[in-house]
């Protein structure tokens, strides 16, 4: 159980930045020649960005520090810089203040500066958090992405996208830590919007020094004016580094390395004809998976079974791919369909064995929790179709951080088939499986590749980046 203090300092994605970043922070913002007339720092917390603000940036005319716990507002009560009267500090609660009243009011150039939450509304869920924005589809999903789950968000994401409202069309900065696959979030935003943005710049930092935490994370900076609209980012591996790389848009799409994307950029092509598929999605693995030992079929239940060989399938898992074993498997998968929505009834007469089984574990899969199962055939599965069932197929990991593609064939006579973690092309060739496995594992395709992958993300590799690769124009002959 997680006791009331843990479950606090989750909720509000306490993170309270050390001193000797936020100074660090204050530092590299005046090498950027940031010089405000006013600072926010809309959750404060023990003040240590209010402290390096107020020691760093002696022209600014007024800091404003915003916090919703007593506690550290008792604890600022104490510190020397409180005494500086440019600082006011304020209790408030950040999805309730008046924001848009405090920014209208203030004159001069506008620094909003700080460390907003390090938590995700569907963790705030898991807790009982009420630390959170009134509900909304704010990034507008919708279908199977707004189901399963792509309708997460990071709080600090909402937090910023409200920030970046505030400071539109002035002239202003932003500068705040946050996960660096958020800071991407802000501007695909800002691109999508088509909001005012002069320039804007990624510090990656250490975390784990910092945060004893492993997640990616960094300063985005922001600066805004009323013309512009630079939708670019230069990426620094450190506030020291002078070496960087840009992240942009092309195609419409966020690019991690446009320099390198632009050398290549002949062989993207958004409607590929080729199109990479993902494993079976089932969420119900103790009765769909099993394993074989011997000649006993025992599933994650530990239940020994017997089913027929009809609708089971060997299955190669996400970590099997990346680690390379795809020859052989102990796993198996039960496939019901050959398509989505393909009745299910016909498995009672043509494998009863599977058909009893099925009926004998419905308290666990009619009761799978995603609604894509809803309305249709019952022991439905998704991510199936013809092209489950080829022969020949080139599969890579989506979860991990390599290229490493691999050429699958049958195993015992029968198709392999691969969770969802797995990304694959099918081919009924087996030349041309090969042949185009040559071409994924060539310098330049992998090139290619890593011009669009973000590796900091949970699933860095998608079907949209791999789809975006034109096979055939890859394939013809240097001129």
């Amino acid at each position: 159980m997680i006791n009331v203090v843990q479950k606090k300092k989750v909720e509000y994605g306490d993170f309270q930045t050390p001193l000797e970043l936020a100074k660090r922070v204050c530092q590299k913002l005046i090498e950027l020649d940031v010089s405000p007339n006013v600072i926010v720092e809309p959750t404060c917390g023990v003040g240590n960005f209010i402290e390096a603000a107020a020691t760093h940036f002696e022209s600014a005319e007024k800091i404003v520090g915003v916090e919703i716990h007593t506690g550290y507002l008792q604890e600022l009560e104490r510190k020397k810089f409180i005494q500086d009267k440019r600082v006011e500090i304020r209790q408030g609660d950040f999805f309730q203040f008046d924001w848009s009243s405090l920014i209208d009011h203030s004159n001069g150039k506008i620094l909003v500066l700080g460390n907003f939450p390090w938590v995700t509304n569907s963790q705030q869920g898991t807790i009982g958090g009420v630390n959170l924005p009134k509900k909304s589809n704010f990034q507008n999903h919708n279908g199977l992405d707004a189901l399963t789950g792509k309708s997460n968000f990071d709080i600090s994401e909402w937090m910023l996208i409200q920030t970046i409202h505030w400071l539109h069309n002035r002239d202003a900065y932003l500068a705040m830590l946050c996960k660096t696959s958020v800071s991407r979030k802000i501007l695909n935003y800002l691109h999508s919007k088509k909001l005012n943005l002069a320039y804007c710049a990624i510090y990656e930092i250490d975390t784990k020094k910092y945060f004893d935490a492993t997640v990616e994370s960094c300063l985005l900076f922001c600066k805004f004016d009323s013309d512009l609209q630079n939708y670019f980012c230069d990426v620094f591996n450190n506030f020291k580094s002078s070496h960087y790389y840009r992240i942009g848009f092309r195609n419409n799409i966020l690019i991690r390395n446009i320099d390198s994307f632009e050398k290549m950029s002949q062989l993207y092509d958004k409607s590929n004809e080729v199109k990479w598929r993902s494993g079976i999605k089932h969420d119900c693995s103790k009765v769909m998976e099993f394993r074989r030992v011997g000649d006993i079929l025992i599933n994650g239940l530990g239940e020994v079974v017997e089913l027929e060989d009809t609708y089971l399938f060997p299955l190669i898992k996400g970590s099997d791919v990346a680690q390379n074993r795809t020859k052989t498997t102990d796993k198996f998968i039960l496939v019901t369909q050959r398509f989505i929505g393909e009745p299910t009834e016909s498995i009672k007469e043509s494998a009863p064995k599977t058909w009893s089984y099925l009926i004998a574990h419905t308290k666990f899969l009619d009761n799978r929790k995603s609604k894509i199962y809803r309305n249709n055939p019952r022991f439905s599965i998704f991510g199936v179709g013809s092209y489950t069932f080829a022969p020949w197929k080139v599969a890579i990991c989506g979860l991990y951080k390599k290229l490493d593609f691999r050429f699958v064939e049958k195993i015992n006579s029968k198709p392999v088939v691969f969770d969802d973690t797995v990304y694959f092309l099918s081919f009924d060739n087996k030349e041309v499986a090969y042949q185009t496995f040559e071409l994924l594992t060539s310098q330049v395709a992998i090139e290619f590749y890593s011009s669009l992958i973000f590796w900091d993300e949970k699933r860095p590799i998608k079907s949209s980046i791999l789809n975006s690769l034109n096979l055939t124009m890859l394939a013809q002959p240097a001129v």
